[in-house]
């Protein structure tokens, strides 16, 4: 399920739009801010044959602002 991520074919191209003022929460590594998604590989509407995975983010810079995991003990 993709998010934050929509598609459109224009003519023979393939148009991504990503806003870029989301965000939709740390990544599960804890590294980076995750802004958009499609969650795997996705068909092209009407190109079902065509796929695209897509993961859009901003790395969280060490000692700045971001969610810090604890490890487990």
């Amino acid at each position: 399920m993709s998010q934050n991520v929509q598609f459109e074919v224009q003519g023979d191209n393939l148009v991504i739009v990503v806003d870029l003022s989301q965000e939709l929460g740390v990544s599960g590594s804890g590294k980076s801010t995750i802004i958009a998604t499609t969650s795997g590989n996705v068909g092209v509407p009407g190109y079902e044959d065509v796929k695209v995975g897509l993961n859009v983010y901003r790395p969280i810079q060490a000692g700045g602002r971001g969610v810090r995991r604890m490890a487990s003990r």
